[in-house]
């Protein structure tokens, strides 16, 4: 019979423990210059021992301008007044004429006096631009229309549903299920949000959105309507031919509804969820010397940060009791810890960028066309860090150059083997293959292959399968998708037929 009993057994083994200080150290270095400044805004709120440089600086010139002025011969100050009867000095103030500026300066509709009065005044806030959501501009159309509650409940569930574009992301069984409403009413629901604007929303596929848009324009017994409703397929792969066939109409006609087609719009949602502008700030500034590149980093608005040395007393004063010893204590540990951090960020990100301007010099001499291959892993030897350090201090940050504003990671591409044995940027290979596609024939575009062919007679060996891979990372249609199949040129020329 087995007996229960307690041991103590010694292991040795290693574990990777990230500590506190390593968490923030990584964070840090991840972060571009806004971010930073924003967290240390929030760091300086948090803990009492931080403060600001600029703003102790700022302090001290006020004060020693205090002492200045405290310190001139009082002749120099402008307060001898008129004295009155009892020898006292006079108001300055009462010897101002103020009916002489309200005579001259104010409007003539304006000099009555009238009482005072305390107004509640809207804030700011409310004269700010706000712009219009989708689901707000819905909702608004639904508070306009005299629907049943159960319906006007349905309503709601489909709006919630609807993605950026404008499309339901949900099936109605779905909606029913979630919202505790009947099939019946949601789809009762669904014809309502359809009429509402903008036309197409609410739709589940394309073709639907396009058909209601067309039912908006009253063509929902067009051509047109024909064709995104089933030949929604041959209109990407523009198969123009085939579909004249199928449908028993002229090439002429189908191209006429074509072009109503294109003044469709696929996104109707997009016009009210536009995105906002993103700012963007260069983290760092390689500037051409007579030496070659200085590396300066933008710190503009970027708060300095120190320590606080009153605190200080509050550790060795006796009457503290051991609490507030421990919390101050704690303070200047994380606050300390911060500042290097932020020190250590930056001499990371100024080492990297040195090693990336040491490499490309042709590309900050000439420009894009001379970029040559980097890895980050290359980067990291030479600095002497780990590959995802120098991943994290590229990351989201933009550089400023002699040839304009790049994001960092911009300058790390793979190579390809290039003219005579050299090796080239992968983005220098895919800038060719787009070329290649925008000067080409529309009513022959290359293929692959023929593209595979015009790199490689430039010296880039490369397989029509790299290519296709190039063109598919571009998001360019493939060659039988980019080709108008138009066999008849006689037909264009004639006439567009009637619907």
């Amino acid at each position: 019979m087995a007996f229960l009993e307690q041991r103590l057994n010694v292991k040795l083994s290693q574990k990777q423990i990230l500590t506190p200080g390593l968490v923030q150290m990584v964070s840090v270095l991840a972060l571009n210059k806004l971010e930073l400044s924003e967290m240390i805004s929030q760091e300086l709120m948090e803990n009492p021992v931080l403060e600001e440089v600029a703003e102790a600086a700022a302090s001290l010139e006020e004060a020693r301008a205090k002492e200045e002025r405290a310190a001139e011969p009082a002749d120099k100050e402008i307060i001898a007044m008129d004295k009155s009867a009892d020898g006292k000095p006079a108001d300055p103030f009462e010897q101002i004429d103020y009916g002489s500026y309200f005579n001259d300066y104010l409007d003539p509709g304006f000099r009555t006096q009238m009482p005072s009065e305390d107004i509640d005044r809207p804030g700011f806030e409310s004269f700010l631009a706000k712009t219009t959501s989708l689901c707000d501009h819905l909702q608004w159309q639904l508070n306009l229309s005299v629907i049943e509650p159960r319906i006007s409940d349905a309503v709601v569930s489909i709006i919630g549903n609807l993605n950026e574009d404008g499309y339901l992301t949900a099936t109605v069984e779905e909606i029913a299920a979630t919202g505790g409403h009947t099939i019946e009413e949601v789809n009762e629901a669904l014809d309502i949000v359809q009429a509402f604007d903008p036309a197409g929303v609410a739709a589940r596929n394309l073709g639907e959105c396009l058909f209601i848009q067309l039912k908006f324009l009253g063509e929902e017994n067009s051509v047109a309507a024909q064709m995104v409703q089933h030949h929604l397929k041959q209109l990407q792969n523009k198969q123009y031919q085939e579909i004249a066939r199928a449908l028993g109409r002229p090439l002429t006609l189908i191209l006429a509804q074509l072009e109503v087609i294109k003044r469709l719009d696929p996104r109707p949602g997009q016009r009210y969820n536009k995105m906002e502008t993103r700012v963007v700030e260069p983290d760092i500034h390689i500037v051409k010397t007579e030496d070659g590149y200085s590396i300066v980093m933008n710190e503009d608005d970027i708060p300095q940060l120190r320590l606080n040395g009153a605190y200080k007393k509050m550790i060795d004063k006796d009457g503290s009791s051991k609490e507030v010893r421990e919390y101050v204590k704690e303070r200047y540990s994380s606050a300390i810890q911060f500042i290097k951090n932020i020190e250590q960020r930056k001499q990371t990100i100024l080492r990297v960028c040195e090693s990336i301007v040491r490499r490309q010099i042709e590309f900050l001499d000439h420009g894009i066309d001379y970029l040559r291959p980097m890895m980050i892993k290359d980067v990291a030897e030479e600095v002497g860090v780990h590959p995802s350090t120098v991943s994290r201090a590229v990351a989201n940050k933009y550089t400023f150059t002699p040839q304009g504003v790049f994001e960092l990671r911009y300058f790390f591409s793979e190579a390809v083997q290039g003219p005579a044995g050299t090796e080239i940027p992968l983005l220098t290979a895919k800038r060719k293959v787009k070329k290649f596609i925008d000067d080409e024939d529309p009513a022959k575009p290359l293929t692959d292959e023929q593209i595979t062919k015009l790199l490689n007679d430039e010296g880039i060996m490369v397989t029509r399968r790299t290519v296709a891979k190039y063109r598919e990372d571009l998001k360019i249609p493939s060659t039988h998708q980019r080709r108008v199949k138009i066999k008849n040129s006689e037909q264009l020329n004639s006439p567009p037929a009637s619907c």
